[in-house]
């Protein structure tokens, strides 16, 4: 494994020198990697302790130590003064100033100090009191050294500062940004939000597999391996979608699930190859149920987390916008938008995509490998170029062309159009969504033409999935769903511009030793 860059690390002398006093301690007897420790407090809970308790006076400690608090963590500042040394211990609650005193400790113990370094973890047992500055210290009477650090932690006051180094040591990044953790924090309390939000709604969570033979869910390009026993290709999961309905065709009727997924196509800020997706699917529910759905856990989650419905973001062109999650999100059809925006009536065109194609240029708007789209997908891709990155407040862009939808229910308004829905945040899509196909010859029908689309060079578009066929002719109720990437949620919630900044150890190129 290659060292983390220098700005993360000391020099190898400073490696060596710790490996030095690792060894002394084991020639001393000294056990160096201990098995547990048993604490009574955190440190958050012994600095609420000395609120409700008044602290004795350092004297009367000293005279007659308690050594009644317990702690441990791990060192990340060392403050040495003589016989007296002050230092920093963090846990998982915070941080709290302990104090070491020669005459206090004993000149034996005192001088194990210096065999301890910034980054150890040790355990302590002491009492509280107040410093002349008015800060809540423990006074060590004992402690223990529970784990030696070898490498040196990054410099507390600048932190880890390369980007590529945050990503991939985040235990780093971590350990030195107060905004990376809180952020992480968030993360896992977002998700238990929105798990405890969907529970109470009667959903019930499930879990589907991740390796499949069919490469369905989504149009996607999909990662594929080899199953060496069954001798079969196989696909990591593009979405849990297909799955997630068999389960309804079984008997349940609320069901989600918090699913790794993978997609093998470009990297950039707002799109991952490998991704959460939180996907749920209600029976009897349509597209504008679940709008209205949406719509109310998402302002509920919202309010429970943040304490309010505003938050200030950063838009495409590094304008601070105030987004609003409050009130009715405005609904918009996907074609009129378009005709708006760029004067392309992709309706005119249905199911042809070589005449869309030819308006496209005529228009001299650029879409990349626009000739191998279909017409749902390039319907999709002239979209993202002139619509969505103006959609910045909460919105719902509604009723896309059947086509961009292979498992949407066809508009009983209008069949070249889908029930469906997307809400679009800070040009972000957030939530994909639509009233579930349940026909079984509409869907045959549908994947039939998202076959040939795929022999004319579509690489997203979906195969045949005859499986999945034979769940929907058992018989599906009505039913809406959609899916979330969490990821990219909390990077909106969080205002984070690239995805990774949300995802704790992002896939990234290894690098070898000599690196």
């Amino acid at each position: 494994m290659s060292e983390p860059a220098s700005n993360a690390t000391s020099p190898s002398n400073e490696f060596a020198d710790r490996q030095r006093k690792l060894n002394e301690l084991k020639e001393a007897g000294i056990q160096t990697f201990v098995g547990r420790y048993e604490r009574t407090h955190t440190a958050t809970e012994a600095l609420q302790h000395a609120e409700k308790s008044a602290p004795r006076a350092l004297e009367e400690i000293t005279a007659s130590p308690k050594a009644d608090i317990k702690l441990c963590g791990r060192l990340t500042l060392m403050r040495p003064h003589g016989k007296l040394t002050f230092a920093h211990l963090k846990d998982i609650s915070g941080k709290i100033q302990i104090c070491f005193m020669q005459d206090f400790l004993g000149v034996d113990q005192y001088k194990l100090l210096r065999k301890i370094d910034i980054g150890d973890f040790i355990g302590v047992t002491g009492e509280l009191f107040v410093t002349k500055h008015g800060e809540t210290t423990l006074l060590v009477k004992e402690f223990i050294l529970l784990s030696k650090t070898l490498r040196p932690l990054p410099e507390k006051f600048h932190g880890v500062q390369d980007t590529e180094t945050k990503y991939r040591y985040r235990y780093l990044d971590l350990l030195t940004d107060e905004d990376t953790w809180a952020r992480f924090q968030f993360r896992a309390s977002l998700i238990r939000e929105i798990r405890s939000y969907l529970d109470q709604q009667q959903f019930m969570e499930v879990e589907t597999p991740i390796l499949t033979s069919i490469a369905s869910g989504a149009a996607a390009k999909p990662f594929s391996t080899h199953h060496n026993a069954l001798d079969i290709d196989m696909y990591l999961r593009i979405a849990p979608e297909t799955y997630l309905k068999r389960c309804l065709v079984g008997g349940f009727e609320r069901v989600y699930e918090f699913a790794k997924c993978f997609r093998n196509e470009g990297i950039d800020p707002s799109h991952l190859q490998e991704f959460t997706m939180l996907e749920y699917y209600a029976a009897y529910w349509n597209f504008e149920d679940n709008m209205d759905f949406t719509e109310k856990m998402i302002q509920t989650v919202m309010q429970k987390l943040l304490g309010k419905l505003e938050i200030e973001l950063v838009d495409r062109d590094g304008h601070k916008q105030l987004i609003n999650f409050g009130g009715k999100w405005p609904r918009l059809q996907f074609a009129e938008i378009i005709k708006n925006d760029c004067g392309i009536d992709i309706l005119a065109h249905y199911g042809d995509a070589k005449s869309l194609l030819a308006e496209i240029q005529a228009k001299k708007i650029m879409i990349e490998k626009a000739h191998t789209l279909g017409y749902g997908n390039l319907c999709d891709a002239l979209y993202k170029r002139v619509s969505r990155p103006s959609l910045i407040q909460p919105c719902f862009v509604i009723r896309h062309p059947v086509d961009t939808k292979p498992l949407a229910r066809r508009s009983d308004a209008d069949p070249r159009l889908a029930d469906t829905f997307q809400l679009l945040v800070n040009t972000w899509e957030v939530i994909n969504a639509y009233s579930e196909l349940v026909d079984p010859l509409d869907q045959r029908a549908r994947l039939e033409g998202q076959v040939e689309a795929r022999e004319h060079g579509d690489e997203d578009a979906m195969p045949m999935d005859e499986d999945y066929l034979l769940a929907m002719e058992h018989g599906m109720p009505p039913i809406s769903g959609w899916g979330m990437g969490i990821d990219r949620f909390t990077a909106l919630l969080t205002n984070q511009d690239n995805l990774k900044d949300t995802v704790l150890f992002p896939m990234m190129k290894p690098t070898s030793v000599n690196d």
